[in-house]
């Protein structure tokens, strides 16, 4: 692990995560280069404002779920190859129905230098207290479409309520939203902005 970076569940007790880029549940299909374990790592600033973040969510009864944290760049460079690879439609139903694999870096939903790599960028939902149930958002992670941006056209108003509250909070607590991803946060006063790591999360 690199100085100023911790796992995200030792630094933040409470939050429940599940790696998505370490598993097979992700666009790619399959477990992506630099991630060994399921765990989420961040720099320890991102985690000293998501835990104002939990606290701020718990107040509204709602809990934090992470799916993406760090990013090793050589899981960036992965995103690139697969995107040139052929279409076999393991996953287009499902996180990209409408477009194609190189139009996702075309249309901003994944990028060759990714936020993701600094370190203090995270992907996350709500989810409620009461029941453990994720929070309605209108479309699961790395929906690549336009009912993911802000403001979508399309879900009910639970779902753009729960869109809301999670950007308030994230905003409240020193968080930038990302127009095109409901998930994506990156912290506004981040301390590795032009660095863009490549450690692996072990």
């Amino acid at each position: 692990m690199m100085d100023g970076f911790v796992y995200v569940d030792e630094a933040v007790p409470g939050i429940r995560w599940d790696a998505k880029y370490a598993t097979w549940d992700n666009f790619t299909g399959k477990p992506v280069d630099g991630y060994l374990v399921n765990r989420v790592v961040g720099t320890k600033a991102l985690c000293a404002a998501l835990e104002r973040v939990r606290e701020r969510a718990e107040a509204l009864g709602f809990g934090l779920l992470l799916w993406d944290g760090y990013r090793p760049q050589r899981a960036v460079d992965r995103f690139l190859d697969w995107s040139r690879q052929p279409e076999d439609g393991r996953t287009k139903a499902r996180h990209y129905p409408n477009i194609g694999r190189a139009e996702m870096f075309e249309q901003g939903y994944v990028a060759a230098r990714s936020g993701h790599s600094r370190g203090s960028t995270v992907d996350l939902t709500l989810f409620h207290l009461t029941t453990g149930e994720l929070a309605a958002m209108g479309g699961d992670h790395d929906l690549m479409d336009p009912v993911s941006h802000h403001g979508a056209r399309g879900i009910t108003s639970v779902e753009a309520g729960n869109r809301e509250h999670l950007r308030s909070i994230m905003e409240t607590c020193g968080f930038h939203s990302y127009a095109y991803e409901w998930w994506h946060y990156t912290l506004a006063d981040e301390p590795y902005p032009e660095t863009y790591f490549d450690f692996p999360v072990v």
